[in-house]
């Protein structure tokens, strides 16, 4: 007889897996791209708005370290808000965190696409989009130490070219090759100052910014396959201050120290412009790898993040519960087809229908990343007090001036999601995305109405063991 199949997730991510996932987490394709339209629209004031929304992702994860640390799960926040604030807001958060990365799928399989026949043109852009999500599903399916190996080196190749990006820019500022000279202060005073379109634009920045952040928050699911959770946790959290202000402050400082804000190419594609500017051969080349690396890294850690979430609904019973069965490899195999399938079905979308029903799941999804920071700062109000009083050895990661920090960013955040239905070109985004909240939302609560209360109290039950499971720290 064969050997049994495993029951649950396995933990088959090494140190150095969760350690570069960790660090490289935050460098999506969307700092290397999205960034252009961020300072054609503040200016160098595009400082303060990423220096803004990387203090609120340092708060929030400062919350959701604490819960993770405390009980680590593959679910994270989805599953604290089920704990804290009630079944209703992990069934919504979740399902919605689920489809926001099944749409990512959709994007970076065709920026992939679109990077690879530039270089292979006799390759349709549909072929090169199914390959790789065809390849990194088949990496993500044999069992979750080759997804952790695959993002090990993405992540490397990210890390390495913003370290080159920074210290050959930092040279360049004050003169030293490959610059000729120092450059001083004049690109950011001048072009019509250092806030060329008013402090308002601040505030428009953050909204082109924020989702750029989205994706530290993966480290805490990968922390429940790795041998020490509590451990990966603690480190991701605190050296998450130090990566936001390197790799997004610093890089974009020296962008907009070198070059004039209003520059065509920097609204382009602003590393480049600068590489070029500096006269570094091949420099399209050069950050077109680097973006396909940060594409397809997106896409392996989307692939990931989407089916540990569809994996931890199953077995909250919040999704089929085929979801939450695992192949031999410890991999969620049913939950990961079932986001390559949407994925699939949305990059259909893409070429046939890209003006409508694609860019209705663009915004449909958009600011779901505020509503994650908004259910962990919530849960994290409920939590702590429950682990302060019933376990609080467990309490390893404290939130800094809690409650009142906890307040104040979600105010933060409110403010935010304020603002962009007054701001025109995120009112429809805002809309939409709440639209799909309370659809979510509504389908969670009748299903929830719809369940015995045996099988209820049997969850509850099931949630208090989870609470009181000692971790391996």
């Amino acid at each position: 007889m064969g050997a049994d199949p495993p029951e649950g997730l396995q933990a088959g991510l090494k140190n150095r897996h969760l350690s570069m996932i960790a660090i490289g987490g935050v460098i999506g394709a969307g700092l290397f791209v999205g960034s252009g339209a961020g300072i054609a629209a503040a200016g160098p004031g595009i400082l303060i708005s990423y220096a803004l929304t990387g203090l609120l992702v340092v708060l929030v994860m400062r919350m959701l370290g604490e819960m993770a640390a405390a009980s680590p799960t593959s679910g994270s926040f989805s599953a604290y808000a089920d704990r804290a604030l009630g079944r209703w807001a992990g069934f919504t958060i979740g399902w919605l965190y689920w489809f926001f990365w099944s749409v990512v799928l959709a994007v970076e399989a065709t920026a992939a696409a679109t990077i690879l026949t530039g270089w292979v043109p006799a390759v349709p852009q549909w072929a090169w989009a199914l390959l790789v999500m065809i390849v990194l599903t088949g990496t993500n399916l044999v069992s979750v130490g080759s997804f952790g190996e695959f993002e090990f080196w993405f992540a490397g190749i990210k890390v390495v070219a913003i370290v080159v990006f920074l210290v050959v820019g930092a040279l360049a500022v004050f003169g030293l090759p490959p610059g000729d000279h120092a450059v001083g202060l004049s690109n950011l005073t001048g072009q019509g100052g250092f806030l060329p379109h008013g402090p308002g634009a601040i505030l428009s920045g953050m909204l082109l910014v924020v989702f750029s952040f989205m994706g530290s928050e993966i480290v805490t699911l990968a922390a429940s396959e790795s041998p020490n959770p509590v451990q990966a946790v603690r480190k991701a959290v605190s050296s998450v201050i130090w990566r936001i202000a390197l790799f997004y402050l610093g890089s974009i400082a020296v962008i907009v120290t070198l070059l004039p804000w209003n520059d065509p190419a920097v609204r382009k594609s602003p590393y480049v412009a600068v590489l070029e500017s500096l006269d570094i051969p091949y420099a399209g080349t050069v950050m077109d790898v680097v973006v396909l690396t940060a594409v397809l890294s997106c896409l392996n850690s989307g692939l990931y993040t989407a089916s540990r979430m569809a994996f931890s609904l199953g077995e909250r019973g919040d999704a089929p519960k085929s979801f939450a069965t695992v192949n031999k490899g410890g991999v969620p195999a049913v939950a990961t087809w079932a986001s390559v399938a949407f994925g699939f079905i949305a990059t259909i979308f893409s070429y046939t229908s890209k003006d409508t029903v694609f860019q209705f799941l663009l915004n449909s999804s958009g600011a779901v990343a505020l509503f994650v920071w908004l259910v962990i700062c919530f849960s994290q109000l409920r939590m702590r007090r429950d682990i302060e009083r019933n376990t609080p050895e467990r309490l390893t990661v404290r939130m800094w001036l809690y409650p009142w920090l906890t307040y104040a960013t979600i105010g933060l955040i409110v403010f935010v999601v304020g603002y962009m239905f007054y701001d025109p070109d995120g009112r429809e985004q805002m809309v939409l995305s709440v639209v799909a909240a309370v659809v979510v939302l509504a389908v969670g609560l009748v299903l929830d109405r719809r369940r015995p209360r045996e099988a209820a109290a049997g969850d509850g039950a099931a949630a208090a063991r989870e609470a009181a499971r000692p971790v391996k720290r």
